[in-house]
């Protein structure tokens, strides 16, 4: 059996779904727009860079969603798909997943992005395993805080790791690995897999996957 394994902002998506759940919660005044846009897109921009500080952003993105019944967060995460996701799931994202299903592989999803925005995402692309960031929940309501460690840079693969005992499986379950990403902050689990696919990547992660003779696809 292998694995295959897929991040999801800017690489099966033609956007980063963390930041339009921001600016749709802005859109929809739930947010206020003066005191959120311009920090949403600092962090944004942060990202990019690779100079996040990943629980910084984390209260930033966590605490709205203690502030709300989860009956109405779910309300607005199914108007925020219709909106907002549909439209940017990249053209050649479904073809790519479908490729490794229908190869046998053991297909999942791995983001830095929480899982309450993500898990309806990995849902419409068909993809039953999802490794996301845990927002913390209490009585079925989030609190406003993160649940373990982050799914971000090292912690993508500790998580992983984690997730493979769960199912009573490790890296030396697989015969190959793959991981698909855009980003710079990925490179510590693109490193690890025995074929990492650099998507539509960063100026950073281009050079690299050039230098190493990675293949650079687009999903686009």
């Amino acid at each position: 059996m292998n694995l295959a394994l897929f991040d999801l902002d800017n690489t099966l998506l033609a956007g980063d779904s963390d930041f339009e759940w921001a600016q749709f919660l802005i859109e929809q005044r739930v947010l206020d727009r003066e005191v959120y846009e311009a920090r949403n897109l600092e962090f944004y921009e942060q990202y990019k860079a690779g100079t996040l500080d990943i629980h910084e952003f984390l209260d930033f993105q966590l605490k709205p969603l203690s502030r709300h019944p989860r009956s109405q967060l779910d309300a607005w995460h199914s108007e925020f798909m219709a909106k907002k996701i549909k439209q940017l799931i990249a053209p050649g994202a479904r073809k790519l997943i479908e490729q490794h299903m229908l190869n046998g592989d053991l297909c999942a999803i791995i983001t830095a992005t929480n899982s309450f925005v993500t898990a309806p995402i990995a849902q419409a692309l068909g993809v039953s395993h999802l490794i996301a960031t845990e927002p913390e929940q209490q009585d079925g309501e989030f609190t406003g805080r993160v649940s373990g460690m982050p799914c971000f840079r090292e912690g993508k693969i500790a998580r992983l790791e984690s997730w493979l005992d769960e199912h009573n499986l490790t890296w030396l379950s697989f015969l190959e690995s793959w991981f698909y990403s855009d980003s710079l902050n990925d490179l510590p689990l693109l490193i690890k897999v025995t074929h990492p696919v650099a998507v539509d990547p960063d100026p950073t992660l281009r050079s690299h996957a050039e230098k190493n003779g990675w293949p650079i696809i687009s999903l686009r």
